[in-house]
């Protein structure tokens, strides 16, 4: 629902076949508290609380470099931001504004107690809609963000940003078969297509399964394996110093 209930879902929140925390939406404080802050003043220089939370996931991941856990961070964003978005365009045929100032984030938090949404404002289900409210309003700056943290390159983060998507897309088509909406895949894949055509995320992934064409680094953390789109066909056996130079 769309400004109906304490979140935004795909559907009810209280049906079990929901696709997932990542595409709901609070619409009021989490009963969990936390220290929620627009993603405005992120995007804006207030940086601290993406560096803390590169800090953690670099730690808990035992990552050897820190664009490995900065890579991973941003990809677990990227997911949100995507998939709050393309759920209701796909299933409603509406979505939320998601304005950075009326965007809230706690860093702290997983989905979907990270975001809270003050808004109350819907955008039509099209493609310039959504690139305009998540690509360009929170994907451009908050790689930018990411970049002041450390060295980290732009191909990683939009092959990051592809692959958050094509992720979206395949939970709501498994969800939208689930539950007799041919219709909500259909939309889904349509708007996927005409997202991804734009130069930055033109690439990012490729084939009928949208297997990503770069990197997120993962495999290089103690005991990782690989993601299920990731770009290699087996995971790298040598050292850091002979495995593929990092996109």
């Amino acid at each position: 629902m769309i400004g109906e209930d304490a979140r935004v879902d795909l559907v009810d929140p209280r049906e079990s076949e929901s696709p997932g925390g990542f595409f709901a939406l609070r619409t009021t404080v989490p009963e969990t508290g936390g220290a929620h802050r627009p993603l405005a003043r992120l995007y804006a220089g207030e940086d601290g609380p993406l560096h803390a939370r590169v800090d953690r996931v670099t730690a808990r991941l035992g990552a050897p470099e820190r664009r490995v856990g900065a890579s991973v961070a941003h990809l677990g964003l990227a997911a949100r931001l995507w998939s709050t978005a393309l759920g209701p365009a796909a299933v409603h045929g509406r979505f939320p504004d998601l304005d950075p100032g009326e965007l809230y984030w706690d860093g702290d938090l997983s989905a979907p107690d990270d975001l809270w949404w003050a808004g109350r404002t819907t955008r039509p289900a099209t493609v310039d809609e959504l690139r305009a409210a998540v690509q360009e309003a929170h994907l451009v700056p908050l790689h930018a963000t990411l970049r002041r943290d450390g060295r980290i390159s732009p191909r990683l983060l939009w092959g990051n940003a592809g692959s958050a998507l094509a992720g979206a897309l395949r939970e709501l088509t498994r969800w939208a078969r689930a539950h007799g909406r041919p219709d909500a895949a259909e939309r889904a894949a349509s708007l996927v297509s005409g997202l991804v055509d734009h130069p930055d995320l033109a690439g990012t992934v490729r084939g009928p399964r949208l297997r990503r064409t770069s990197c997120c680094l993962y495999y290089r953390c103690p005991g990782a394996g690989l993601c299920g789109d990731c770009v290699f066909d087996h995971a790298p056996r040598t050292g850091l110093d002979a495995r593929p130079s990092a996109p």
